[in-house]
């Protein structure tokens, strides 16, 4: 099996008496898309920035392909690619002129036309930036960050403020970065984002993993229980079971035979959202 592409062992962070990062583990493997969740405060900004070169560590083991961040080189650098959750760029240049400035910051950058074509700008290229909607300008972030051509992207709360229209055209943007053969570490709040694009997922909460998995299994999500409710003369009801298959064909069965209408029949698993609540405590109101 190839090295992760990222490996972290006892990651620790602290500022003073605070350790905002208590000895984490991790690794993100070649071509997938990495997802970390967590709540406001739980450590992830401060181990994206140890990850990106950018913050030094107090303890731990950090390798980011196959180089520690912390003494990392230009030509490492030149490796990845960051969108920040937002970024600022001179609205008076056109998509084209924004790229080439960047692209000038490589030293064997892509193809500027070609990079207009892979996050879908072709008949915006020569638009001004200033001028251009959430979600194509979320585009733009993408292809600054893929001018340069790196193998490991870190995508910061991508979609954050945008429209259901914007999210999902950022969305297909981000999934078109597994066929080129891209990793990408993407950190969101968004818990369908995470469900629609992510290989795996890990959630931090107080600076510990507190679950790691695929959104499918993520916190045991298949062996919890499964809703069935529905509504019978008016009064709404609701069951919870572990075999779904079987009540259900039971309750059907029982309706159909005593002529009963089940309205609203919903089958319903916990979310990944259930899921996330339940691990971080961000659903308690104590």
């Amino acid at each position: 099996m190839p090295d992760p592409v990222i490996s972290i062992r006892g990651l620790r962070k602290s500022y003073g008496d605070f350790e905002a990062v208590r000895g984490i583990d991790l690794e993100v493997r070649a071509g997938e898309v990495f997802a970390f969740l967590g709540p406001n405060g739980a450590g992830k900004t401060t181990t994206v920035e140890i990850l990106e070169g950018y913050r030094k560590r107090s303890g731990g083991e950090v390798s980011v392909l196959g180089e520690d961040p912390e003494h990392a080189d230009r030509a490492w650098r030149e490796r990845i690619g960051i969108v920040l959750q937002s970024c600022r760029l001179d609205p008076y240049l056109t998509v084209r002129e924004s790229l080439e400035l960047y692209a000038g910051y490589y030293s064997a950058p892509r193809s500027v036309a070609e990079t207009i074509e892979l996050v879908g700008l072709a008949g915006k290229a020569d638009a001004r930036t200033g001028g251009l909607s959430g979600g194509q300008q979320r585009r733009l972030d993408v292809g600054m960050a893929l001018v340069g051509d790196p193998e490991l992207l870190f995508l910061d709360e991508p979609t954050t403020g945008f429209d259901p229209s914007a999210r999902r055209q950022a969305w297909e943007t981000i999934a078109g970065l597994r066929d080129l053969g891209k990793t990408v570490f993407l950190t969101t709040h968004y818990m369908d984002e995470a469900q629609r694009l992510a290989d795996r997922v890990t959630i931090l909460a107080r600076g510990q993993i507190v679950a790691a998995g695929t959104p499918d299994d993520l916190g045991d999500r298949e062996s919890l229980p499964t809703t069935i409710s529905y509504r019978l003369d008016g009064e709404q009801l609701s069951v919870e079971t572990t075999t779904p298959v079987a009540d259900l064909h039971e309750l059907t069965g029982r309706a159909v035979a005593q002529g009963l209408e089940l309205e609203g029949l919903e089958v319903t698993r916990p979310s990944l959202e259930d899921v996330y609540l339940s691990l971080t405590g961000e659903g308690s109101t104590e």
